[in-house]
């Protein structure tokens, strides 16, 4: 209308002081967690890294002299980096650190407390990017059938053991997808199994002969259709004893390497590339929403092709007497069984 007054321009200025005389920086991460676990309704696990990451933001020395979120810049969060990484913080878990700050900085943004979100651009460090630890398919085989092998075995854990680990190892699940797994999320035949993953994303892996085999022996001791793996207080077996099993069927075994769960999906992801070359269909086995993930597991193919081409090509070869040519035709030899 004619008389009202006209509309106020912003005034950034006003903004700042407004923010800066209600900032409490610990409670807009508590709402911001909040957010992460009623709107985007995360795991626990995942709010649990949010919320240590982001602890250690509130924890420097330079967000608590900020008067207000608007006055954190692109400069602060390097000095941060650059302080954690001289404190011995490798590159990946800066990463994961800055990750979460961008979320951080990216909700402030959508509530309209920051202008522009400081962490867009920035990049942690590099650091050399580690290989899965395997274990080859002789080795691997060996482990498995080893489970309720002793004497003094309990024949109803040796049961349960040799499901759990058949069935992480041949559909290379992760240890929180295994020990969800219900009776009802198999077929009828056990030939295949609906896993929940990472960010609630469903897939259908298979489930091999052997653990098809391992999961009915194990039924018919353990009756029921609710959890395939129960804990002792009826809900879900914990990961950390399934980590801790594996740990001790290892050293019962006398296996060198030290066995955890994960080191059975990588052992699955690296055996059926090595075998098929089909790096689509092992990223839609392992749940990966990136194919960049998965191509970790090429560079271990490509190590068990290398040490073949050492020892098998007539250019790659060394003339060597008679104990350099027994070395090389061992590793071929080995490398064939693992193959398999």
């Amino acid at each position: 209308m004619a008389g009202d007054a006209p509309a106020r321009a912003p005034d950034p200025a006003q903004d700042r002081a407004a923010d800066a005389a209600g900032f409490d920086a610990r409670a807009d991460v508590a709402a911001f967690l909040h957010d992460l676990a009623v709107v985007r309704r995360l795991s626990r696990h995942t709010q649990a890294a949010y919320r240590a990451d982001l602890a250690r933001l509130l924890d420097d020395r330079d967000i608590q002299r900020l008067g207000g979120w608007p006055d954190l810049q692109a400069s602060h969060l390097r000095a941060i980096v650059a302080r954690q990484h001289r404190a011995g913080l490798s590159g990946r878990s800066l990463a994961r650190w800055l990750s979460a700050v961008r979320s951080f900085c990216r909700w402030l943004l959508r509530e309209g407390r920051i202008p522009a979100n400081p962490a867009a651009g920035l990049r942690a460090p590099k650091s050399p990017r580690k290989l899965p630890s395997v274990l080859d398919a002789d080795a691997m085989g060996a482990f498995l059938e080893g489970i309720g092998a002793q004497d003094d075995s309990d024949p109803l854990l040796a049961a349960r053991d040799r499901a759990l680990f058949e069935l992480t190892y041949s559909s290379g699940l992760r240890v929180s997808e295994l020990v969800a797994v219900c009776w009802p999320d198999f077929d009828q035949d056990l030939t295949a199994l609906r896993v929940t993953g990472k960010g609630g994303r469903t897939r259908i892996v298979p489930v091999g002969r052997k653990a098809r085999q391992a999961l009915a022996d194990w039924r018919a001791l353990q009756p029921g259709d609710g959890h395939v793996f129960p804990g002792r207080k009826g809900g879900p077996l914990s990961t950390r004893a399934v980590q801790l099993r594996i740990r001790q069927l290892g050293l019962r075994q006398g296996v060198q390497q030290r066995l955890h769960p994960h080191l059975l999906r990588h052992s699955c992801a690296s055996h059926v590339l090595e075998s098929s070359q089909d790096l689509r269909g092992v990223q839609e086995l392992l749940g990966h929403a990136d194919i960049a993930t998965t191509q970790i597991y090429t560079h271990l193919d490509f190590q068990h092709l290398a040490r073949v081409y050492d020892a098998s090509h007539p250019r790659a070869r060394r003339r060597a007497g008679p104990d350099d040519k027994a070395v090389a035709d061992s590793a071929g030899d080995n490398d064939q069984d693992s193959s398999h």
